[in-house]
């Protein structure tokens, strides 16, 4: 039995918090966008092959794409803060529909940056900072479970988009591979939208694992939700972390995004099949689907700090196997490693943020970390493509990617620790316009 109502969720007779839902849904919106954008990399020696463009103008857009979407990212988590994500999501349905279906019309180099690398970033931006940021709303505790259920869904992904966009582009040809997705994944976005809520209020709860006596707070409404959104940026602005955490993330981006980019391109340019080279993104996720899942749950526990070190560390480190690597095999193994420390490195900082920041609304703060990312993400599919236009082959690449990947590394521990809020007391400088509002009949804030 089955009780469909998002406050009183009953299944099998067991009572189920509506977060357990928020995950869901925003997971299966992961796996409609990232998913394929993460996969399209499979497509760079395609475009090279059709277009005739070069490797280093290939890379260009997907740089311009990461560009886009990271300068989007304090924008979409304003929007997200102020408006609710749930109008913001509708937003980036209807953007990431209409760059998709354009790409697959392109047929110059300008259509290419413009469609993929502007318009379907916009969409980018959106669905990877607000939504992460608003499922941290709904949990008091089990936060890194939750986190992990999420954001392996981006691991999962190119688990399915890898084979299909392949077989897509076999059977129908490359506009196909932005079609399809484009179309039927923006069709999915905009049914989900329904079934997501922008904080545990909207539907009178609180958080999964509030005190029996906290009240029910509204936040991400109206003149409150600018007044904190504003007061709380301010003052993250002037700790040592906010900065830090935007270059940790653009280091670690720059350093994996050229592996991400190009690790078929080095493989094919090795001498391994276009099949073969195709299956090691599906390796790749296999393992970082783990370190996605397991890596939020082992931060929240423990602390994010080291977490975000280790991760940082064997995604550095297994790079070296492929100054050497010429066998499938080799590119192989190295994918397995690499996926565990680049699937760790990105998700524990939705954790480390509420770690540092306790409830405070951190949708503009984690969106200018992902700005950080985006930039970093940018940086090195460019900056890869130009080395390997220049020297002829990927050496250099590798070794930028490596020295990327290592200076984030060393960021970490400059991080404070996590055992405790950097701004405990940050709603002190609240307005009156600005403190949350008590659902009426609820426990009242205690002075």
């Amino acid at each position: 039995m089955i009780n469909p109502s998002p406050k009183d969720l009953t299944i099998a007779g067991h009572k189920v918090h509506y977060a357990w839902v928020i995950v869901a849904v925003a997971s299966l919106m992961r796996l409609s966008t990232s998913s394929f954008r993460s996969s399209q990399a499979i497509l760079i020696p395609e475009l090279v092959r059709t277009f005739g463009w070069s490797y280093g103008a290939v890379g260009g857009g997907f740089a311009l794409q990461w560009v886009i979407s990271g300068l989007a990212g304090p924008p979409a988590g304003w929007m997200g803060d102020r408006y609710g994500v749930r109008l913001t999501m509708v937003v980036g349905s209807v953007l990431f529909i209409v760059g998709m279906v354009l790409t697959g019309t392109m047929n110059h180099l300008w259509q290419f940056y413009l469609y993929f690398g502007v318009i379907l970033s916009l969409a980018m931006g959106i669905f990877q900072v607000p939504l992460v940021t608003a499922v941290t709303l709904w949990f008091k505790k089990h936060l890194g479970f939750g986190m992990g259920l999420l954001q392996s869904s981006q691991g999962v992904g190119p688990l399915v988009a890898v084979p299909l966009i392949y077989l897509i582009v076999q059977t129908w040809g490359l506009r196909a591979a932005f079609w399809v997705p484009g179309i039927a994944g923006g069709v999915i976005l905009l049914l989900l939208i329904r079934f997501f809520y922008n904080e545990p209020a909207d539907l009178g709860l609180k958080p999964l694992g509030a005190e029996e006596n906290e009240p029910i707070r509204s936040t991400q409404k109206g003149e409150v939700a600018r007044v904190r959104s504003s007061v709380f940026l301010r003052q993250a602005q002037r700790t040592s972390a906010f900065w830090n955490l935007i270059g940790i993330h653009y280091w670690g981006c720059a350093g994996h995004s050229i592996i991400l980019i190009f690790l078929v391109a080095m493989a094919e340019d090795r001498g391994v099949s276009p099949v073969l080279a195709a299956g090691l993104f599906i390796v790749l996720s296999v393992t970082s689907t783990l370190s996605r899942f397991g890596v939020p749950v082992i931060a929240d526990r423990i602390g994010s700090k080291g977490v975000m070190a280790a991760c940082f560390f064997l995604q550095t480190a297994p790079i070296l196997i492929l100054f050497f690597a010429h066998d499938a095999w080799m590119f192989y193994i190295f994918s397995a490693l690499f996926g565990i420390g680049f699937g760790g490195e990105m998700t524990a900082f939705p954790i480390i943020n509420r770690q540092y920041y306790g409830n405070a609304p951190i949708g503009t703060t984690y969106g200018w970390q992902m700005m950080g990312a985006g930039i970093g993400m940018a940086s090195g599919a460019w900056l890869g493509g130009i080395l390997r236009d220049i020297t002829g082959d990927f050496n250099y690449t590798m070794g930028l990617s490596l020295g990327m990947s290592m200076l984030g590394v060393l960021s970490i521990f400059l991080l404070p620790a996590t055992s405790r809020e950097l701004l405990p007391h940050w709603e002190d400088a609240l307005p009156s316009e600005g403190v949350a509002r008590v659902i009426p009949g609820e426990i009242p804030v205690k002075p």
